[in-house]
């Protein structure tokens, strides 16, 4: 029985958060808020996270390098290193890897704030001079948590090119040249745009939960802890589950342009 009302709250949190996700974009259609807003808010999370989100890329290029050349170094294959290691990164492991180590650095900040203005009552005093707490505060952290994640994603899948490289020269004993020289032949353009196609996702799922998790805290400094915790699982959650369905429709649209 405690099972079954478990997975009727997991159920029916996914339901209200994904009525707040339609309530934001109602509200980003007919009261968008300014460009100052959310600009300040991209500022504000990529100053945060992009020591961090490059040191991530750079190791999972690193590692991914040190993983291929242990298994290609028996087939005589070495110089297929960099196209391997570089495929394997952009489309499924860097984006993947880099979404966790942001949904625990921007998510749960962000989910922390917004739980203490709730908790602290500063979203109620909002509303009662007569603004929108939906407009003024949770569009702009919204909007802006999309494309500061979008490009920090993006900054360290080339990130962890560069590291992969730079294990390739130290580790596997490779020049940079053939490093390079067979990524264009193995990373695809199609490969490219799935990587990028799933660091938005990624970013949008990572806004969604946190904004969400953040704006319906109660319960005092308590709230605010459980208010995080939850959103670090259910991000990681909502990520791995998300890359298996971009995956999936990923494969089977390149697919269908292959065959036409």
């Amino acid at each position: 029985m405690k099972l079954f009302n478990k997975i009727v709250a997991v159920i029916d949190d996914m339901g209200a958060g994904i009525q707040f996700l339609g309530l934001i974009l109602r509200t980003g259609m007919r009261t968008p808020c300014t460009v100052h807003q959310v600009f300040e808010q991209i500022w504000y999370v990529t100053i945060q996270s992009l020591p961090t989100t490059a040191l991530a890329g750079f190791f999972v290029g690193s590692i991914m390098t040190i993983q291929f050349t242990m298994q290609i170094l028996e087939f005589g294959a070495l110089g297929y290193l960099g196209g391997l290691s570089t495929s394997a990164t952009v489309r499924e492991i860097g984006p993947l890897l880099i979404a966790f180590m942001l949904s625990g650095k921007v998510g749960a900040f962000t989910s922390a704030e917004l739980g203490t203005m709730r908790v602290t009552e500063q979203i109620d005093a909002i509303r009662c001079l007569g603004a929108n707490p939906l407009q003024e505060i949770i569009l702009p952290r919204f909007l802006g948590i999309i494309f500061s994640s979008f490009f920090l994603l993006s900054v360290g899948l080339l990130m962890s090119i560069f590291g992969g490289m730079l294990l390739g020269i130290l580790f596997s004993g490779i020049n940079s040249a053939e490093y390079l020289r067979h990524i264009p032949n193995i990373v695809n353009p199609s490969s490219v745009g799935l990587g990028l196609f799933k660091c938005l996702i990624f970013a949008f799922v990572l806004a969604s939960i946190c904004t969400y998790k953040g704006y319906f805290t109660s319960g005092g400094a308590r709230g605010v802890g459980k208010s995080v915790v939850s959103t670090a699982v259910l991000t990681m959650v909502g990520i791995v589950v998300m890359d298996w369905l971009t995956s999936l429709v990923g494969e089977a649209l390149l697919n269908i342009f292959l065959e036409s």
